[in-house]
């Protein structure tokens, strides 16, 4: 059985220390997700694809996971794994801290109204090495240690 985020202790615990957040139901818990893939489905090329995806969770269940409302925040591609030179943080990072630490006003065309919106990054979806990469941690391939580069 899948469990819908919404349904998480983590969501639940995050509504109740930020209420403020929570009391507004078009702010946006986004979800990172980013890993490398093989072009073609041939393992022993040596061109790599890393795609940096957003999916809004906040979404109802039958269309956050739509490709429609999937953002593709950045394309990421090279001869070899990207390593520590993958770099999402920064612009993403500096667009965050805008959305959650200022009131960012928005049109919401349905209700044909501005309104206050706050963004947070709440999950990540990646295997090990994506983790390493994206987090600035040195990942041994085993998955067994890691330490802070």
């Amino acid at each position: 059985m899948f469990l819908y985020p919404t349904d998480s202790m983590q969501w639940k615990k995050f509504g109740d220390k930020f209420p403020k957040f929570g009391k507004e139901l078009r702010n946006l818990k986004l979800d990172l997700a980013a890993n490398g893939i093989s072009l073609f489905g041939n393992l022993s090329t040596n061109h790599i694809l890393w795609p940096i995806l957003l999916v809004i969770y906040t979404l109802p269940f039958e269309l956050y996971m739509k490709r429609k409302y999937i953002m593709l925040f950045m394309i990421l591609s090279g001869l070899r794994q990207p390593g520590s030179d993958i770099d999402v943080s920064n612009p993403l990072i500096e667009d965050l801290k805008l959305l959650w630490d200022e009131e960012v006003e928005v049109f919401d065309g349905f209700a044909n109204e501005t309104f206050k919106m706050h963004v947070i990054l709440f999950f990540t979806i990646n295997d090990f090495l994506a983790f390493g990469n994206l987090s600035r941690y040195s990942v041994d391939r085993c998955c067994s240690s890691t330490k802070l580069k």
